[in-house]
């Protein structure tokens, strides 16, 4: 795999330095590692399919929220483009996943919430409940970013037999790396028009960065929950 760290934009790069343990934790995760090889159980990338289902549907409200907390269009604009690209997009690949097991997609919306999932998006939802715009998109960005990586660093596994060809096209593909690029710069505006050119002098950049750190953790957790249905 391709060791590579795309260019999301400044920010990026710093708070990605800034954990990079935990980074490294949730982008080689055993459950990537599964999805490269084609080893993963299938019980295991349905269970996360459903779940992930689920956490995108209150993702897709906090990034509504961020329209209702931004501080000019651009921000506005940015983010109700990644909730029509959440909903009307990403999504369809969770449903037609579940929908050749027989499931619908009435079904996945009404599953019930793991822990890790609960854990997870409720964190997001109050870092934009508690906080401010920028508090907010720090706990959105690691999903997307994370996501974008992985799709690249598995992109040339992305081969004829493997069962999770269609999900690393769809994160490698041009559209959803051109949203993390976008994401990227927002986070980037976000964080010049609040705290300034030089964050990582400001009193405020320890608790970004452990914003960002946090939702990284939860990242690989979810991961984790995806692996324990495969074992059970």
């Amino acid at each position: 795999m391709t060791d590579t760290i795309p260019n999301y934009g400044k920010h990026f790069s710093l708070l990605r330095a800034g954990c990079s343990e935990q980074w490294q934790q949730y982008i080689e995760h055993d459950f990537v590692a599964g999805l490269a090889d084609g080893s993963l159980p299938e019980k295991s990338f349905l269970q996360y399919m459903i779940q992930d289902y689920v956490y995108l549907m209150h993702y897709s409200r906090a990034w509504a929220l961020g329209v209702v907390k931004a501080e000019c269009p651009e921000e506005m604009r940015l983010c109700a483009a990644t909730v029509d690209s959440l909903i009307n997009h990403e999504l369809s690949i969770h449903v037609k996943t579940c929908a050749a097991q027989g499931i619908s997609e009435a079904e996945i919306y009404d599953a019930k919430e793991e822990l890790e999932t609960i854990a997870y998006t409720r964190y997001v939802l109050d870092s934009g409940l508690q906080g401010d715009f920028l508090d907010l998109v720090l706990a959105l960005a690691p999903c997307a970013f994370g996501y974008g990586e992985i799709g690249l660093r598995l992109k040339p596994y992305a081969v004829a037999g493997n069962p999770y060809k269609d999900w690393i096209d769809i994160y490698s593909g041009e559209q959803y790396q051109q949203a993390c690029v976008d994401i990227g710069h927002l986070l980037d505006l976000a964080i010049a028009r609040r705290v300034g050119d030089a964050p990582e002098q400001s009193p405020r950049w320890q608790q970004m960065q452990q914003r960002f750190t946090t939702a990284t953790e939860l990242e690989a957790q979810f991961w984790s929950m995806g692996l324990r249905a495969g074992r059970s």
